[in-house]
């Protein structure tokens, strides 16, 4: 069943293709390491960013759900563009963390709060019924954002020879953005109360209490969980496909009166925007692939499965040199990461109140930040000992022995939101 693309429709995508032009994303690790920093480093930071992401997110998603979703997407970008101009200006790992610190605050509140905003327009529609359908339509625009982001990230780079102007190239879509969410309508807020006394302290009791249902429903978090462990893994490897990539670009015979940055840039740009074309493809496509497993269970246990496998298979290819293998394999992952979302976003939503929908998602957030801020630093120690090769097979063996802990059943009911 088709859905009509309405207005709401095309804000919504505009909002995640805006969101992903986020012109650093092919580079960052690079660009770490060019500032001298060692992988164990990077790690570090992005466990700074994410234990701190993991602290915010729970009065983050309340304040979302109980005083304005809105608002929450606003405060979000401000504080993303504000550690995109500290990365610019700065070249030091205590303001990298800084700049990170500013990063989680951005992400604690925006993580969930988005797809709330979807959630409750279908339900004001009568859409529920069409969430993958819907939801992996706008993902997909996030994810052709993604292809163009990889271009024009890489001509940039190529014609300024310098990594640092991509964090201020990314904040014009960012203030872009900022307006389209600004001018949202006021109902997809959700239920809100009146700013009169006693009212506030009675919504949040009331959304904190209902927020609190979800970790009394053992469905509900093995559903939660068995999302959050797959991005886990994807989010703390996914960037080691910057260095696999540097190195097959310095290994072809091309472009060889460009200097290395200049080599590497033009196919890692090439690459991501492949990469994210297929991506687009597959978040547009994932109501279809759920279909073909019967339910959704069967889809997401499987792909999770598959997942462990394309990990380990890229870490063992690279240890054989088998580069090309590698770089497809790391390309299947991603595209099944983006296959799983949407499928993961309505299998969640169909066992949760629509009353904490962000709360919801943003234990889902927690959970997935917890396990990367343990994660990162593991894989960064790996790759400073053995190789970027080692470590991601050991993450992929990792993830295939949690399989089991985290295969998810068909929910019987969903949670009901709990009485004013």
């Amino acid at each position: 069943m088709t859905f009509k693309k309405d207005r709401m429709f095309f804000r919504f995508a505009l909002y995640g293709f805006l969101k992903n032009l986020r012109l650093f994303e092919p580079f960052i690790i690079l660009f770490f390491r060019e500032g001298g920093l060692s992988f164990l480093q990077i790690g570090l930071l992005y466990s700074i960013r994410d234990l701190a992401t993991n602290l915010l997110e729970i009065p983050t998603g309340v304040y979302a759900d109980a005083f304005g979703r809105r608002k929450s997407m606003v405060m979000a970008f401000s504080a993303y563009i504000a550690s995109f101009i500290i990365f610019f200006l700065f070249h030091n790992f205590y303001l990298y963390a800084l700049a990170m610190l500013c990063f989680a605050l951005g992400d604690a509140l925006r993580s969930g709060t988005h797809k709330a905003l979807i959630l409750e327009y279908l339900n004001l529609n009568q859409m529920q019924h069409l969430k993958v359908e819907y939801y992996g339509s706008t993902r997909a625009a996030s994810q052709f954002g993604s292809a163009v982001n990889s271009l024009l990230a890489a001509a940039l780079v190529f014609y300024t020879g310098d990594y640092r102007f991509i964090f201020v190239a990314t904040i014009v879509p960012y203030v872009v953005d900022l307006f389209n969410l600004m001018t949202y309508p006021r109902e997809l807020d959700g239920q809100l109360v009146a700013m009169r006394k006693g009212a506030i302290k009675q919504q949040v009791v009331t959304t904190i209490k209902t927020f609190a249902s979800i970790f009394m429903d053992g469905e509900a978090m093995r559903a939660i969980m068995n999302s959050a462990g797959f991005m886990a893994f994807f989010k703390g490897t996914k960037e080691y496909l910057q260095p696999i990539l540097k190195t097959f670009a310095l290994s072809l015979p091309v472009l060889l009166a460009a200097d290395e940055k200049q080599r590497s840039a033009v196919i890692i740009g090439g690459v991501y925007f492949v990469l994210y074309l297929l991506t687009s493809y597959s978040s547009k496509n994932a109501a279809r692939f759920s279909k073909r497993f019967g339910d959704l269970t069967r889809a997401i246990n499987t792909t999770f499965l598959i997942g462990a496998g394309f990990l380990f298979v890229a870490g063992l290819a690279l240890q054989r040199n088998w580069v090309i293998l590698s770089i497809l394999v790391f390309i299947g992952f991603y595209v099944l990461q983006n296959l799983r979302r949407p499928m993961n976003v309505a299998f969640i939503s169909d066992q949760i109140s629509n009353r904490v929908m962000a709360s919801g998602l943003s234990v889902e957030a927690q959970a997935k930040t917890v396990m990367m801020a343990v994660l990162a630093p593991i894989v960064g120690a790996l790759a400073d000992r053995f190789g970027v090769a080692v470590a991601l097979a050991a993450m992929g063996g990792l993830m295939l022995l949690l399989t089991p802990v985290l295969w998810v059943r068909q929910a019987e009911r969903q949670i009901a939101p709990s009485p004013r």
